[in-house]
């Protein structure tokens, strides 16, 4: 049996990243079959001036793009902040085995709150799905950035 290995940690650093360019501090890696790091990075919305541009968004189109596939059948997606219904879209349309994240998104999340996009019987693929990974740390993460807010 083999033993779980977390890549929350690296999504934290693209959270913190994305925080630091004044991005909503969301970060999401995208881990391979073979447990490699396929690709990385923090919400780039306002930099971009794109509303698609969430962390989530940005690994699943760099992977593909690597990958000559827009299947990411057997990956893994680690993420900060529950996904929205957008994301959670594409994480089914990509066809990613299993998605982790940190803090639920009571407002926007698409997984276990609002939208609920993996129950929905038009809904092709339901990746595995692990909530509150690192929770406590992504969650002061972004209660940090938006208070400095206000």
């Amino acid at each position: 049996m083999s033993q779980f290995t977390s890549f929350m940690d690296k999504a934290l650093d693209q959270a913190r990243a994305a925080g630091a360019r004044g991005e909503v501090p969301v970060g999401a890696v995208l881990v391979g079959p073979d447990g490699a790091l396929v690709a990385q990075d923090g919400n780039r919305g306002r930099e971009l001036n794109d509303p698609t541009a969430h962390a989530e968004m940005l690994v699943i189109r760099a992977a593909c793009a690597q990958l000559g596939n827009e299947r990411l059948t057997g990956h893994s997606l680690y993420v900060t902040l529950e996904p929205c219904p957008m994301c959670a879209g594409a994480i089914s349309f990509a066809r990613i085995d299993r998605l982790y994240y940190g803090a639920s998104d009571l407002k926007s999340g698409g997984v276990e709150q609002g939208a609920r996009v993996f129950s929905h019987a038009q809904c092709h693929h339901k990746p595995e799905t692990y909530a509150g990974i690192n929770e406590v740390e992504c969650s002061a993460l972004l209660t940090a950035f938006f208070a400095a807010k206000r």
